[in-house]
């Protein structure tokens, strides 16, 4: 007998059952075999497990992380090819914002701005009873310098002091307006202007 048919006849005549695991030495040679078959797979289990496993994840971060840097890189070409509209878009936010400091008076100029109100009451044919700036109030950015303002005369003519003031090149709002009828057919208005000026870093 060949020593194939007889590896042949050992394994068709296998039981698991038989064997003694405290002599494994003495197993048949299916026996040894299919233990030896046995250790390959847990060993080759293991190092899929520990090893393939790990190189799994480490894939799936470089995916994740190519995607990451896909969108960076897509942003920041973007940004790129729109530099030159953003260096454009900021050039006239600057002048803006210039544009609009101008209007804000600043410290030397609010006699003047007080001056100029009093003569748009002199022009709409109203007679000045007060013009008095009041306590600064200090905002995030800006200050804002309330004017407390009474004048008197006639509806129309208070109407064309409103709108000459508010059409002033300064920036000027108009507040707590308050009309009385006074005895000699006049009326009298107090109303809050209010001026602004850029906040410094000294204030």
């Amino acid at each position: 007998m060949s020593a194939m048919s007889e590896f042949m006849e050992q394994l068709q005549n296998f039981d698991l059952s038989e064997l003694d695991f405290d002599r494994i030495g003495v197993w048949p040679l299916p026996g040894r075999i299919f233990v030896a078959l046995l250790a390959v797979a847990v060993v080759l289990g293991g190092a899929y497990y520990f090893f393939v496993g790990d190189l799994k994840l480490e894939h799936e971060r470089a995916v994740a992380e190519e995607e990451t840097l896909k969108g960076s890189f897509k942003h920041k070409a973007f940004e790129s090819a729109n530099l030159a509209a953003y260096r454009a878009q900021m050039k006239d936010m600057e002048d803006s914002f210039g544009a609009l400091l101008k209007q804000l008076p600043s410290d030397t100029e609010v006699p003047g701005l007080l001056e100029d109100i009093d003569e748009k009451g002199n022009e709409s044919g109203l007679v000045i009873d007060t013009i008095e700036l009041q306590k600064e109030k200090s905002e995030e950015f800006y200050v804002e310098l309330p004017i407390s303002i009474t004048v008197y005369g006639g509806y129309h003519d208070l109407g064309g002091f409103v709108s000459g003031v508010a059409g002033m090149p300064r920036i000027v709002t108009l507040h707590d307006y308050e009309i009385t009828a006074e005895d000699r057919g006049e009326l009298k208005m107090t109303i809050i202007a209010k001026t602004y000026r850029y906040k410094s870093q000294g204030d």
